[in-house]
């Protein structure tokens, strides 16, 4: 068995189908599945369960995908480390970040390119979960994200670098009755007022912070409404349907126009952020110099 036939194997894996996957092969479907017949007869196991259209893994077959995966891994690595022997820093760095830290990423960005011209950047975006699922396929080396990392993986694969940590702030619309209540706030003051929560299905640690530090102070938050994105939450504070506390650093994300900030000081608790990458595998100078640059700020 070769690199080639375990390529084949985990897109007929991947895409539950032999023809669905001859075609995002670009091969024709009888050689893709000639060369199946031929690893499963080379291993002396069935490795699908056939059912119509449809193929299934069978316990052998799941083995064999996820040390197939590793294996696939550690030789795109090889290549990677072995080219940029006699490579000077160039190429494309494929960063995650959740939209929460987006900001944290500007700056550095263009400190990186002056330092290296060459290196061009690809950004994905989006939930811990999802930016998990980017690392572990290789799709990107690092992610900025709000600790703790809530992904479906085990957080013992992480390497976590952690950054100067970041306030909470309260988040109201930009209109007279606001600006004319007061010139600070305290949480305490938002027992009864109606607030929009950061949080989704899978990541939840942000607003139970939140949440403990309104029980420290004695009264349960007047939540009413739960949201999964950033952008949303701003809109639906811009349009007077309640308040929101965010991390203050996310603000810089957004004109101000339409909304104005409170600091909250008797909020204990801060906002960590941090970047995250696979323990486990390899690293390009590209991202381990992109990560130096945060290590620089963060003192360690």
């Amino acid at each position: 068995m070769d690199l080639r036939q375990l390529r084949y194997f985990l897109a007929i894996a991947k895409e539950g189908q032999i023809t669905r996957a001859a075609k995002k092969l670009s091969i024709e479907q009888p050689p893709l599945s000639r060369q199946l017949k031929l690893i499963e007869e080379e291993l002396g196991v069935a490795l699908f369960d056939r059912q119509g259209k449809r193929m299934r893994l069978t316990e052998a077959g799941e083995t064999l995908q996820k040390h197939a995966k590793d294996m696939l891994r550690q030789m795109d690595d090889t290549i990677t480390e072995v080219k940029e022997i006699d490579m000077g820093l160039q190429g494309r760095l494929n960063i995650g970040s959740v939209f929460s830290c987006a900001s944290l990423l500007p700056e550095k960005i263009a400190c990186f390119r002056d330092r290296y011209p060459h290196v061009t950047f690809k950004i994905l975006e989006g939930d811990h979960v999802v930016l998990g699922d980017y690392l572990a396929d290789r799709s990107i080396e690092l992610v900025v994200t709000r600790l703790p990392f809530e992904s479906n993986d085990d957080h013992a694969k992480y390497e976590t670098l952690h950054l100067p940590s970041d306030p909470f702030v309260m988040i109201v619309p930009k209109n007279r009755k606001w600006q004319q209540a007061k010139s600070h706030f305290r949480l305490k003051d938002l027992a009864a007022t109606p607030l929009i929560a950061l949080k989704s299905d899978k990541t939840v640690q942000l607003n139970e912070k939140i949440v403990n530090e309104c029980l420290r102070l004695g009264f349960k938050p007047n939540i009413i409404c739960e949201c999964s994105s950033v952008s949303i939450t701003i809109a639906l504070v811009t349009a007077g349907i309640g308040v929101t506390i965010l991390p203050k650093s996310v603000l810089t994300a957004f004109s101000i126009a339409d909304i104005d900030m409170f600091e909250l000081p008797d909020i204990t608790a801060r906002s960590e952020v941090g970047i995250i990458w696979l323990k486990d595998s390899y690293l390009t100078k590209k991202a381990k110099r992109f990560i130096d640059l945060f290590r620089q700020e963060s003192g360690h």
